[in-house]
């Protein structure tokens, strides 16, 4: 009987002295993921470089030139002055008023324009003959330029001798009264309600579309009227597009112009007047570039700061739904 032979174990390999044999080395995960980002970011490029430079590059300068004492009437005595035209500002009373009144007006105009555009967004989430056309009617508003809008307004409704509004409080026995000068501030925030509202609406019959509709069906068969579902679950459900709606009708009623320089002209004296109306008149009647570029910088840092403030709040709402 034979017995099989048994090899030798083999001796291992002493390892080199230069480690393991390596092959070729691939690109590391990290440089191919960069490479791969900045392909898809070149398409971009274009749009990045016209926005820096339509944007940022003029919004520098005008950091610059409210550095300086500028004053196109006497170029000669440009000068450095660092933050004084800053300091001219706490003390400037005009300047004070019309911050004042970007605030009033834009607070009058988004509230308002909220609440009627939540009441129509209402009225149009239902089924009724017509309701096609009358939204249509309603989103016209918001459609039609802001100077014919301020025109249609100061002169058709609000004109002291032929305008509308004093032909029909005339008809109940109430003298003519001139809305644009006894009202400037209310005769402006009635019409950029009538143009914001329609933005509103739209805004918010798209919160109420995108509701589920077992939902309402499940309160409605649990016995939950009219008022206690719409507190409950319906202005819940449109908190989101609240705040939307709120953060971006205050951005763009916080630079109204055409209204205020075509209804009042930002009068009677400056009563009326807002931030980007007393630049205005700053830069184009008193040539005075340093103070207006310094009020045109105070306005941005202000702006951004709400802004900023008003998406954390919208992000933060945006989270907890989507955790709940």
């Amino acid at each position: 009987m034979t017995t099989p032979e048994t090899s030798a174990p083999h001796a291992a390999t002493p390892p080199s002295a230069d480690g393991p044999r390596r092959g070729r080395t691939s690109p590391r995960p990290d440089a191919a993921a960069r490479a791969d980002g900045w392909r898809r970011r070149l398409p971009l490029m274009p749009a990045f470089l016209f926005v820096v430079i339509c944007t940022q590059i003029p919004f520098l300068l005008t950091i610059w030139y409210s550095l300086r004492s500028r004053n196109l009437l006497r170029p000669e005595g440009e000068t450095f002055v660092g933050l004084r035209n800053y300091l001219d500002l706490a003390v400037d009373s005009t300047f004070r008023t019309a911050a004042l009144n970007s605030i009033l007006l834009t607070l009058g105009c988004v509230a308002v324009s909220l609440v009627l555009g939540l009441g129509l967004a209402l009225l149009l989430d239902r089924e009724f003959l017509g309701r096609g056309f009358i939204r249509t009617l309603l989103i016209t508003p918001f459609l039609i330029m802001p100077v014919a809008g301020a025109m249609l307004w100061s002169i058709s409704m609000f004109d002291p001798t032929y305008g509308l509004v004093n032909w029909l409080i005339g008809t109940v026995g109430i003298s003519p009264v001139d809305w644009t000068s006894s009202f400037p501030m209310v005769s402006i925030i009635i019409a950029l309600v009538w143009q914001w509202t329609p933005f509103m609406m739209l805004l918010l019959l798209a919160g109420l579309q995108s509701q589920t509709p077992d939902v309402l069906e499940a309160a409605s068969m649990d016995g939950a009227g009219a008022w206690t579902t719409f507190v409950h679950i319906t202005l819940p459900h449109l908190r989101f597009y609240l705040e939307l709606s709120v953060l971006l009708g205050a951005i763009y009623v916080v630079n109204t112009f055409d209204q205020i320089y075509l209804m009042t002209a930002g009068g009677p004296g400056t009563a009326s007047a807002n931030l980007p109306f007393y630049i205005y008149q700053r830069t184009f009647l008193g040539f005075d570039i340093g103070q207006s570029a310094a009020m045109g910088v105070v306005t941005v840092i202000a702006t951004i700061i709400i802004a900023t403030f008003a998406l954390r709040l919208i992000f933060t709402s945006i989270n907890s739904k989507e955790q709940s």
